[in-house]
Formats: C-alpha cells, structure tokens, sequence
C-alpha cells in the first residue's frame, strides 16, 4: 500500500530524528559516539583512551601543569580527572609531586613511558582525526574545527547574557508569588465579549 505525503514526511522525520535532527546537544552527542568509535577503531583494543590520550598530550605540552590546569586544558571534570592521573601514575605513565609554587597543589609530569605511550599513539590519533575529517566535504573541514574550538573554549558558566534572558523568560511564564496575573484590558475586553 503507497504512503500518504503525510505518511511519508512522517517517516523521514523519525528516521532523521524529527525534532532531534535541530537539537545541538544531542547532534552533538551523535557526533562523539562517532568519533569515540573511530577512535577505538583506529587505537585498537590495548591503545590508551581518547581522554586518556588528551592528557598525555595536554601534560606534554606543560610538563609540570597543576592538576587545575589539567582540568582547564582538557575540559575533564575535576574528580574524573583526579581518577584518571591516579591511574596513570600507576601505570607509570605519569608522576606526581608537590608544586613548588603552591603546597597545596600537585603538578603532573610525564614519565618516559607515559612519553613512548604517547608517541606510539599519535599517528592512531591523527588517523581517526582523517578519518572524522572525511565525512565533511573539504571546504567545510576548516570551519568546522574552528567552530569546535570556538565551543570548546566557551566558558558556560560565565555567560550572563544567556542566564539573564532564561532569567526574563522564566519570569514572564509564571506570576511571581501572591499576585495575580495581570493581563492587559484589551485581553479582558476580548474574553467578557466572547
């Protein structure tokens, strides 16, 4: 039996995810399942983690980096990353000692194994990079990166124009407690007239 038009857009909207086909949260949580698989793809079953590889690679870049700054350069939350670097010291793959500037901070080194596991993983990592980079068409690669790195540096919690118009929405959706809600003449006019 042949679908009606209506039938048919039916359809198209729930297998291209409807009203989740305009969500960015979760095109963007599509996109990182992808990317994951890619990733465990490339690295194989005995390679390091994609989040395990970023800080690596963010320690290598600052040897000496406060767990603070670990948590600024790789967007890890700070208990999953105090996890994470207690489980790469183990491995040997990084140390851990007292800051010089601050006792109360610890500052993360890399290990020459946690370097060589680093090293072997590079060129794993910069193929799944391709590989992601290969669903786009070239010319949108570029701006697709720098649209990430623009998200990827925002901080969320700093962005009072975004919580002040939450802010005036939520007000003007719900009376503020003990008053009635005021609506104008014209609307009252309208409702006695109906």
């Amino acid at each position: 039996m042949a679908k009606t038009k209506g039938e048919a857009k039916s359809d198209k909207g729930t297998e291209h995810g409807g009203a989740l086909a305009r969500s960015p949260s979760h095109l963007l949580h599509r996109v990182l399942q992808l990317a994951l698989d890619i990733y465990a793809e490339e690295s194989g079953s005995g390679g390091i983690t994609q989040r395990q590889f970023a800080v690596l690679a963010a320690v290598a870049e600052n040897q000496g980096v406060t767990q603070t700054g670990l948590v600024r350069a790789t967007g890890i939350d700070r208990s999953t990353l105090a996890d994470m670097v207690a489980r790469m010291i183990t491995k040997g793959h990084l140390e851990r000692h007292r800051s010089d500037q601050d006792a109360r901070a610890n500052t993360v080194s890399l290990t020459p194994a946690g370097a060589a596991v680093l090293e072997e993983s590079r060129p794993k990592v910069a193929m799944a990079d391709a590989r992601i980079l290969a669903l786009l068409k070239p010319s949108k690669r570029e701006g697709f990166l720098e649209l990430l790195a623009d998200m990827a540096v925002t901080d969320v919690h700093a962005e009072p124009e975004v919580k002040a118009k939450k802010a005036k929405a939520s007000k003007a959706e719900k009376p503020a407690h003990g008053k009635k809600d005021k609506k104008p003449k014209k609307e009252k006019a309208a409702k006695k007239a109906a």
